[in-house]
């Protein structure tokens, strides 16, 4: 996930904006710039991506859906807190339906497609990378790719629905541990998730449902460490200015949260 810069968001399509936005919003709150309490006011954000409301509210409800943030009467936009047992939640409810969208993607997958990736996966694996920003950028986009071709070749819309409602937060934790990679150049992990991901695209050309389906579930068990240590054990909430402080008791990041 990149942090649009207000004026690439005004160069985006409606439906781009509010995606850019939303984006830009997780990261801000995944890297501990947006704390936890924190109100969204929908005018400063529109003159911060210099948009209309309509694409801010239509972020913070998309957002809202996520359990990122919490949209009230009376309250409007406030930060959820996140902590790394909201990613372990979050990582078991990913692997129980990217195992399953894998194992139905089996055999209806396009092979051409696969082999295209395995190709692009081989090379990760084999060309010394010229910078860290160079291969993170072109780890990132193999790793979206795989997930969403497998997303959408399962056969149940459903499914594919929950993935791609679902991917903004997977995609957030993501690049904010392909970040702290990048800070540390330490690519490692991303060398591991190389692997993994080939172990996956191999066992669906074999057509072994099963065999694909565990090598998903392995990549996930490995990625969630990397997540949960790139982010605080809880983000602390804001207390300066306007922005209300988060009490003990108050609800942690859910997911589908009540947006009405």
């Amino acid at each position: 996930m990149t942090v649009a810069h207000p004026s690439s968001v005004l160069n985006c399509e409606r439906g781009g904006r509010r995606q850019a936005i939303v984006e830009s919003l997780l990261a801000d709150v995944f890297q501990g710039r947006l704390r936890a309490g924190q109100h969204l006011v929908t005018q400063e954000l529109a003159d911060r991506f210099g948009v209309s409301h309509t694409p801010i509210r239509e972020a913070l409800i998309s957002l809202a859906a996520v359990g990122i943030i919490d949209l009230a009467p009376n309250r409007g936009a406030v930060v959820r807190r996140v902590t790394a047992q909201d990613v372990r939640e979050l990582c078991q409810v990913r692997r129980a339906l990217e195992c399953e969208a894998t194992r139905q993607a089996c055999g209806r997958i396009d092979l051409a497609e696969l082999h295209s990736l395995a190709d692009a996966i081989r090379r990760l694996q084999s060309v010394a990378p010229a910078s860290a920003a160079k291969f993170i950028a072109e780890a990132r986009a193999v790793d979206s790719r795989l997930h969403d071709l497998i997303a959408q070749s399962c056969g149940n819309k459903f499914l594919a629905l929950e993935l791609s409602r679902l991917k903004i937060l997977f995609r957030g934790f993501r690049d904010v541990s392909y970040l702290r990679h990048e800070e540390r150049n330490d690519l490692r992990r991303l060398a591991e998730e190389a692997h993994e991901h080939l172990a996956i695209v191999e066992g669906l050309l074999a057509g072994d449902g099963r065999a694909a389906a565990k090598a998903m579930a392995r990549h996930i068990r490995s990625g969630l460490k990397y997540w949960t240590r790139s982010l605080p054990e809880t983000i602390e909430p804001a207390t300066n200015g306007n922005h209300r402080p988060q009490r003990n008791n108050e609800p942690r990041m859910k997911h589908g949260s009540n947006t009405d």
